[in-house]
């Protein structure tokens, strides 16, 4: 391509293998939630986490910041050793597994990271000791017992996961030992009637084990004062505030950070061989630690508040871990840790009617997709539209059918393939000349001002991390192309009777579409690519303003090619038969009688527009559900929490007379 016939300096750089902070410029640090290494993960782990990162780290990078976007597996805790019991196999060797398939479900996804590790490493194992030792230095661990379960023929105490008894609430047989998946009562192991172990089906006894405990409570007034500033200045998300208030609200106790398995990051004190940390202390730790296995110079982004800015993204089931443990865990180490800046998060995601599970194999998950054919540009779209940012939103099939059909084909590619088809055909691919061009009209006058006003939308949306927003923006820029070209008649009829005038339409719509080009490229980069193909232009940086000065007269550009493709609507039945209740490895048989439990007890969908009464429950719910989640994790008494959760189930009693009362109406 003839670099001369482009404006010089709106070229994309490429991409720098080796960042670090530049001192005196703004640097972004960016993470996404760590997914746990046991299973494919499915459209909702997905935007949830490492694809709405992914847009803000490409969203940096095309507006020329210096951004580092780090993730990698979770590996090590409970659950992978229960799927490696479960499949037969090793842990390592479940990792080694699982690890490959994220990676390359993400890499197809497009998801751009600077590096995707793990936290099975030597890194890993030194920065997670490193902290704790500093913890434990600085007065701020403490040791205590714990009753729990063991079972004397496996010799080892059960985790949660590794039991099933009687609810004592219910009396249903199978319930969990940390939840009743038929009455929906939280649970201790302890409490269950008849507990079984799940290796073996032998009886566990109650036996004291002694733990860590971080002083959670001696940092919550420093922990208060920081969130009070990060979650203003960095703009958090609605519901991480909401659940951070509610842990400092209840009020933060000790924590047990330790647990009895054997894999995990060992506890580097004498006399606690056989004793690892716990997942939700180990596991954020894994940002710095898989930042030091892609340089060595990671202290420049963690341990550089001043100079570098950290965004996270996760749905909101993670905050207490990101927004309290975590910040505590590096504050009681008494080093200046890089600390939260902004943090982004979602709710949940549901598929058709119902819930994503991995466990009961509901949903589409990552290596599904790529079977369908449709392009990672068409997933990325559909499910950045449909970002779960203030309530639930739903995956469904023939939204997802239509949003291609009547937005990206009809608007998006429509213009870009109109123009690039007529300049082709009628100008030999050639850029005409400015000196033959007739002078700009109100026409241009009126399009540059509408793109303008929508691109400072975008610029101020994205900077503030509202992706989805900005998204909307951007079509709406590309659905004024479209109307550019109708209110000028660009046809034959313009070329051959009003050529002047067709000369300025040409050189006005071809430096709109690669200013799309732009715009698109944190969100369907493939897409992006495919343009600038088409423009024969490189990728460029996004400006800050548009200006009909980037592709020159005399620029030859590339051949039409189609960036959408029309998808029929009978399609839906088929990917819905295909995939709507089954995950890449099928699930368990003893989650059959489970699953029918937990629908039994689940709150029914109600399509339609909900009244105001409805929305009201559901807010409700959702705080009530927020209030016991925290309570569990501060390890309240019983009572407390049963208390709660008999107002949460009440609560969803209510919605579900409601929603009764209603179908009957219909």
């Amino acid at each position: 391509m003839s670099t001369s016939t482009l404006k010089s300096g709106i070229a994309l750089p490429p991409k720098e293998p080796h960042k670090v902070p530049i001192p005196g410029q703004r640097n972004v640090l960016i993470t996404s939630a760590l997914p746990y290494v046991n299973n494919v993960p499915h459209l909702g782990n997905i935007i949830g986490s490492t694809l709405s990162a992914d847009v803000y780290a490409r969203y940096q990078r095309v507006r020329g910041i210096n951004a580092l976007y780090i993730c990698g597996t979770d590996e090590y805790g409970t659950a992978t050793e229960t799927k490696a019991i479960s499949d037969g196999v090793t842990c390592q060797e479940l990792c080694d597994k699982y690890h490959p398939i994220h990676k390359q479900c993400y890499e197809w996804m497009e998801i751009d990271f600077d590096h995707f590790g793990r936290t099975t490493t030597e890194e890993q194992t030194k920065v997670a000791q490193d902290i704790f030792l500093r913890l434990h230095e600085n007065g701020l661990l403490v040791e205590d017992t714990m009753v729990q379960l063991h079972c004397s023929t496996c010799n080892r105490f059960l985790a949660d996961r590794f039991v099933e008894g009687t609810c004592p609430r219910c009396g249903y047989d199978d319930a969990r030992g940390d939840q009743c998946d038929k009455c929906g009562n939280l649970l201790n192991a302890v409490e269950l009637i008849n507990p079984r172990c799940k290796l073996d089906n032998n009886r566990p006894v109650q036996k004291e084990s002694r733990h860590m405990f971080l002083k959670l409570g001696d940092l919550q007034a420093d922990c208060e004062k920081w969130f009070a500033q990060s979650s203003l200045e960095g703009g958090w998300s609605y519901n991480a505030k909401v659940i951070t208030q509610s842990w400092f609200k209840e009020g933060l106790n000790n924590r047990c950070i330790t647990r009895d398995l054997s894999w995990g990051t060992a506890v580097p004190l004498p006399g606690w061989e056989g004793k690892v940390f716990y997942v939700w202390f180990d596991a954020p730790i894994g940002y710095p630690s898989i930042t030091a296995t892609y340089t060595k110079e990671w202290e420049k982004w963690w341990k550089n508040p001043k100079e570098v800015k950290l965004y996270q993204f996760m749905g909101k089931d993670n905050v207490p871990f990101h927004s309290v443990i975590f910040p505590i865990s590096l504050m009681g180490t008494k080093e200046e840790w890089t600390l939260l800046n902004t943090l982004s998060t979602t709710e949940y995601l549901q598929y058709e009617s119902g819930k994503f599970s991995k466990s009961r194999g509901v949903g589409i998950f990552g290596n599904n997709v790529q079977e369908t054919g449709i392009p990672p540009s068409v997933w990325r779209y559909y499910l950045i539209s449909n970002r779960p940012e203030s309530n639930d939103s739903y995956f469904l099939w023939n939204d997802f059918i239509a949003r291609n059909n009547n937005e990206l084909l009809a608007n998006l590619g429509n213009f870009v393939n109109r123009v690039i088809k007529f300049v082709n055909a009628k100008y030999d691919s050639n850029v005409p000349s400015l000196e033959t061009a007739a002078p700009a009209s109100t026409s241009e006058e009126k399009l540059v001002r509408e793109v303008n006003e929508k691109l400072k939308q975008y610029i101020e949306a994205l900077d503030d991390v509202k992706i989805r927003e900005a998204l909307r923006v951007a079509m709406e820029i590309s659905a004024l192309g479209n109307g550019y070209l109708q209110e000028n008649k660009i046809d034959n009829t313009l070329f051959n009777d009003h050529r002047d005038r067709c000369d300025r339409v040409v050189i006005t719509a071809l430096n709109l579409i690669y200013l799309l080009s732009a715009l698109f490229f944190p969100y369907m980069p493939s897409t992006s690519e495919a343009i600038v193909r088409q423009l024969n232009a490189p990728l460029r940086l996004l400006p800050d303003t548009f200006e009909v000065d980037s592709i020159l007269p005399g620029h030859v550009i590339g051949k039409a090619e189609y960036l959408f493709k029309r998808i029929d609507e009978k399609q839906a039945d088929v990917w819905r038969t295909q995939y709507g209740g089954s995950s890449s490895d099928p699930a368990p048989e003893d989650k059959k009688k489970k699953k029918k439990a937990a629908k039994a007890a689940a709150v029914p969908v109600f399509e339609g527009e909900k009244p105001e009464d409805v929305l009201a429950l559901e807010k409700q719910i959702e705080e009530q559900g927020t209030s016991v989640r925290a309570l569990k994790e501060a390890k309240a008494e019983p009572a407390k929490i049963q208390e709660a959760v008999d107002k949460l189930l009440g609560l969803k009693k209510d919605l579900s007379d409601r929603f009764a009362e209603l179908s009957v109406k219909k």
